[in-house]
Protein backbone atom coordinates (compact mmCIF):
# COMPACT_ATOMS: atom_id res chain seq x y z
CA UNK A 1 0.00 0.00 0.00
CA UNK A 2 1.66 3.26 -1.06
CA UNK A 3 1.80 6.29 1.19
CA UNK A 4 -1.14 8.68 1.15
CA UNK A 5 0.97 11.85 1.03
CA UNK A 6 4.41 12.99 -0.06
CA UNK A 7 5.35 13.75 3.56
CA UNK A 8 4.41 10.23 4.63
CA UNK A 9 6.38 8.76 1.70
CA UNK A 10 9.49 10.71 2.72
CA UNK A 11 9.18 9.55 6.33
CA UNK A 12 8.96 5.93 5.19
CA UNK A 13 11.97 6.43 2.91
CA UNK A 14 14.00 7.86 5.80
CA UNK A 15 12.97 4.97 8.05
CA UNK A 16 13.90 2.48 5.33
CA UNK A 17 17.38 4.01 4.89
CA UNK A 18 17.89 3.91 8.69
CA UNK A 19 16.81 0.26 8.82
CA UNK A 20 19.33 -0.56 6.05
CA UNK A 21 22.12 1.27 7.92
CA UNK A 22 22.44 4.14 5.43
CA UNK A 23 21.21 6.87 7.83
CA UNK A 24 23.40 7.15 10.95
CA UNK A 25 21.63 10.02 12.78
CA UNK A 26 17.86 9.71 12.38
CA UNK A 27 15.22 11.58 14.37
CA UNK A 28 13.28 9.83 17.12
CA UNK A 29 10.23 9.67 14.83
CA UNK A 30 12.22 7.88 12.12
CA UNK A 31 13.64 5.40 14.66
CA UNK A 32 10.16 4.67 16.02
CA UNK A 33 8.72 4.04 12.53
CA UNK A 34 11.69 1.88 11.51
CA UNK A 35 11.44 -0.24 14.66
CA UNK A 36 7.69 -0.75 14.32
CA UNK A 37 7.62 -1.88 10.65
CA UNK A 38 9.39 -4.51 8.57
CA UNK A 39 11.66 -3.58 5.68
CA UNK A 40 9.10 -4.91 3.19
CA UNK A 41 6.34 -2.76 4.71
CA UNK A 42 8.57 0.30 4.55
CA UNK A 43 9.44 -0.42 0.90
CA UNK A 44 5.75 -0.67 0.03
CA UNK A 45 4.95 2.61 1.78
CA UNK A 46 7.93 4.47 0.31
CA UNK A 47 7.08 3.50 -3.28
CA UNK A 48 5.91 6.37 -5.41
CA UNK A 49 2.48 5.48 -6.79
CA UNK A 50 2.05 5.33 -10.54
CA UNK A 51 -0.24 8.05 -11.81
CA UNK A 52 -3.51 6.72 -13.21
CA UNK A 53 -4.31 7.50 -16.83
CA UNK A 54 -7.24 9.79 -17.49
CA UNK A 55 -10.10 8.21 -19.34
CA UNK A 56 -11.81 10.08 -22.13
Amino acid sequence: MPAKSEKQRRLMGAALSYKRGENKHPSQEVKHVADSMTETQLEDMAKKPVAAKKRK
